[in-house]
């Protein structure tokens, strides 16, 4: 009673101690969590509440998709993310999973995501009694010699139980033992040496066989136990028994050795002659798994290499070689062999996490994975060295032993390299060196970083004018480097006004191709040229955008035809040019004036002479449009001359405009008047003065209002003029009306005639007063005509020939 009672309190003060461990280990390491569970417990078994140990809460175990990531073992242990607890997975069995190690524990990573977050949880197993002690043989035979001094000793097999600790075996008891005692020794490995030591005489003609029980007891409630049968036959009189060489014998073998390498021999001495003398060697009391492994040859003592070792199962062997002789008598060599450590493992990769996809704006520092680094070798067999291709913009960093994470070293750029191919290499520090790569691809996702450019910072196109609406004049185009919906363009036209109209009224830009329209048909007299902005922008989120420059210029087509300035065409009044008889050769008549709207060859102006009263009379000059004589004027020529000139531009085709000329040949006004008036002068006069004088104040005021009319037309005519001139952005021609000068020094246009005329009812009292010409008042701008004087010359004797008989005409 007393015995259980101390078994149950050193129990209960190895699992406080096993308590107080896992609290100190969990308050200085963050990040992990140590439960201890007993094995065999049912699946859905509680194991512990992660969520509270670790202070997570059950929407950060759902959205960060926690899960269990083991290390390439059974899971014995899953998550239950909705309530944020450890349960069990499938039936656990301590001696499977560790067999004899102490404590007994598997480990394994709860991993969330966004951001990642690694950590370690440890699950102690705690042993149940639930394996008996099992000896190897039911019955062990013996055979000693009867004169077998007192204190013999005879190893017998030790009983083997799964369990660990209290559950294992405490203690052996033989019963049915007279002449025996029983003497347990603990090895330095924690085995125990079992040997029945002969503490009475046997006596073989008193008892031949002797049959004993051999119990093994463990600790564990229940209690179990195993038992085997001892015979033992009294052979003999054999005095002296083998002895071994030396008692413990020491071996090195490196793992991985093949098969028949000796690794030692070991040797013992047996006294006695002929067959006593002949010792022969086994293995006793050595576990199942060690016989597989070694073999000892029966007759030399050679102990060979059977199988395959491994320094990563076991580091150490320990072997009881019996050496006994055919008298019975044996002893025990003990044969400890050191397995030493080869680097045959590769180091391993496993990634615990991986983003094969980063945005191209992800800082310095973000991390795309998490892998575990493995070797099962030791000491610098086992250490590790971890690097990835130094041509990509990452770099890898150790954060727990064993794990690194691969993270940005530098900004990431898609349009200049939209994925990377990464080889994480694993090395070890063996001899020859090990290691293991594993390649992994990294896409770049786009970011609306890149604004469209167009292929050109300005356009100039040309156009021409009287184009069809809806033309399309030519194309500009924009690239966007970057991908998807971020590098889909679309063009804009930037509204603003030309000449007073809205750039869409002019041309339009389709959004999709950038194709720029004509809206309307272009005038190069209304406008020469336009510019305005084009926008190209992304469909990101923002969008991006540029602007391009487009200048159109519209070409000019000959689509006006020359327009007379003078001689003045009006359907109502006649004008003629006087030229007096005594005109010379060369005499300047007029000067015909047009201009064409257009520019260019298509305004370049040529005047001729398509039709003539008397074509000998008169030439036309090709580019000034003067009308001179071109021989002397006699008293045959006709009084009225018609002359039809054509103005024609260099257009092609060419345009033309027709202007008549009426030239009157005569010295003096009445002469005109008659011509063109075509009066009939009655040669009967009417005595009636009366009758006269109202005539000639009908006369007047007639031609008082006609004057004024006409003053009026002329203004509005020439107002018009310059509002056209002025609206299309023609250059300006200078209109010469009949009083002005000729600036370009060729004389004098049509001469003009001014009177003073006082009219009464007496015709005695009525008068005419002849004025100076305005000519003689004007200057010529370029003083380059040199005929200036006379043509003056010549009007004032005009002037003197026609007052004179309109005065005698209206005194008579």
């Amino acid at each position: 009673m007393m015995a259980s009672m101390w078994m149950m309190a050193d129990r209960g003060r190895r699992q406080a101690l096993v308590l107080i461990l896992c609290l100190i280990e969990l308050s200085a390491v963050a990040g992990q969590a140590r439960y201890s569970i007993p094995e065999e417990q049912a699946e859905g078994s509680f194991v512990g509440n992660i969520a509270r140990d670790l202070g997570l809460d059950f929407a950060r175990l759902i959205s960060g998709k926690a899960r269990i990531i083991t290390k390439g073992g059974r899971q014995y242990v899953d998550l239950n993310k909705d309530k944020g607890i450890l349960v069990i997975k499938e039936r656990i069995d301590r001696e499977e999973l560790c067999g004899k190690t102490t404590p007994c524990s598997f480990s394994f990573e709860v991993i969330l995501e966004n951001p990642i977050q690694l950590y370690r949880v440890t699950v102690e197993v705690t042993d149940i009694n639930d394996n008996s002690p099992l000896f190897p043989k039911d019955e062990i035979s013996l055979k000693i010699a009867e004169n077998a001094a007192l204190g013999t000793r005879f190893s017998l097999e030790n009983a083997d139980d799964s369990d660990v600790g209290v559950n294992d075996i405490q203690k052996y008891t033989l019963k049915h033992a007279d002449n025996f005692k029983l003497e347990v020794q603990n090895q330095p490995d924690g085995g125990r040496f079992v040997e029945m030591v002969l503490q009475n005489p046997l006596d073989r003609e008193k008892e031949e066989t002797h049959s004993l029980v051999l119990i093994a007891s463990d600790g564990g409630e229940p209690r179990r136990s195993g038992t085997v049968r001892i015979h033992i036959t009294v052979l003999d009189v054999n005095d002296n028994s083998p002895v071994c060489s030396q008692p413990v014998y020491k071996a090195e073998v490196k793992e991985n050795s093949p098969e028949g390498t000796v690794i030692t021999t070991v040797s013992a001495n047996d006294a006695d002659n002929g067959a006593n003398g002949q010792v022969t060697y086994s293995t006793a009391h050595v576990a199942k798994e060690t016989k597989q492994l070694f073999e000892v040859n029966v007759q030399t003592g050679e102990i060979k290499v059977a199988g395959k070792l491994d320094f990563e199962k076991s580091k150490t062997y320990q072997l009881n070689v019996q050496a006994s002789d055919h008298g019975g008598f044996s002893d025990t060599c003990k044969v400890i062999i050191q397995i030493t450590d080869e680097n045959d493992n590769v180091p391993t990769i496993q990634l615990m996490s991986f983003s094969n996809s980063i945005s191209e704006d992800s800082p310095p520092g973000t991390t795309i994975a998490v892998l575990n680094v493995d070797d099962e070798d030791f000491d610098g067999n086992g250490a590790v060295k971890c690097s990835i291709n130094s041509d990509v913009p990452f770099k890898i960093e150790s954060s727990l032993t064993g794990y690194y994470t691969i993270v940005t070293e530098d900004f990431l750029d898609r349009e200049s390299n939209p994925e990377y191919n990464l080889t994480i290499t694993v090395s070890d520090q063996g001899s020859p060196p090990l290691s293991s790569s594993k390649n992994i691809n990294v896409k770049v996702s786009d970011v609306n970083d890149s604004p469209p450019k167009f292929d050109h910072s300005e356009y100039t196109k040309t156009v021409a004018e009287n184009n069809s609406p809806g033309l399309s004049v030519f194309t500009v185009s924009a690239n966007d480097a970057d991908w998807g919906q971020n590098a889909r363009v679309s063009y804009f036209l930037q509204e603003r006004d030309i000449n007073g109209l809205a750039v869409s009224s002019l041309v339009s830009v389709n959004s999709d191709t950038g194709v720029i329209h004509a809206v309307r048909s272009f005038d190069y007299e209304q406008i020469k040229w336009f510019e305005f902005n084009v926008t190209a922008r992304d469909a990101g989120s923002p969008p991006l955008s540029s602007v391009a420059t487009v200048k159109i210029i519209v070409q000019d087509q000959n689509d006006n035809a020359p327009q007379v300035l003078y001689p003045v065409q009006t359907g109502g009044s006649l004008v003629a040019e006087m030229v007096p008889r005594s005109a010379d050769v060369g005499y300047l008549v007029t000067k015909v004036v047009a201009v064409d709207v257009d520019s260019g060859q298509n305004a370049w102006l040529s005047y001729k002479l398509q039709k003539a009263t008397d074509r000998a009379l008169f030439e036309m000059g090709l580019q000034n449009g003067e009308i001179r004589t071109i021989r002397q004027v006699t008293d045959k020529d006709a009084v009225k001359q018609r002359l039809t000139v054509i103005v024609e531009d260099n257009g092609q085709p060419s345009r033309s405009a027709t202007v008549i000329v009426n030239v009157a040949v005569a010295d003096s006004f009445p002469e005109v008047l008659s011509e063109f008036t075509e009066l009939t002068h009655d040669k009967e006069y009417n005595d009636n003065l009366t009758f006269y004088l109202v005539l000639a104040l009908a006369v007047v005021s007639f031609l008082f209002i006609t004057c004024l009319v006409v003053i009026i037309s002329v203004k509005i005519y020439r107002w018009r003029q310059s509002r056209i001139l002025y609206h299309s952005n023609l250059p300006v021609i200078p209109y010469y009306p009949p009083r002005y000068s000729d600036t370009l020094g060729t004389g004098t246009l049509p001469h003009v005639y001014n009177y003073e005329v006082c009219r009464t009812t007496d015709s005695r009292k009525s008068d005419m007063k002849y004025m100076q010409p305005m000519s003689q008042s004007l200057v010529s701008v370029d003083g380059a005509g040199d005929d200036v004087p006379e043509i003056n010359k010549q009007l004032s004797g005009n002037f003197s020939q026609m007052s004179t008989l309109v005065s005698h005409f209206l005194n008579y």
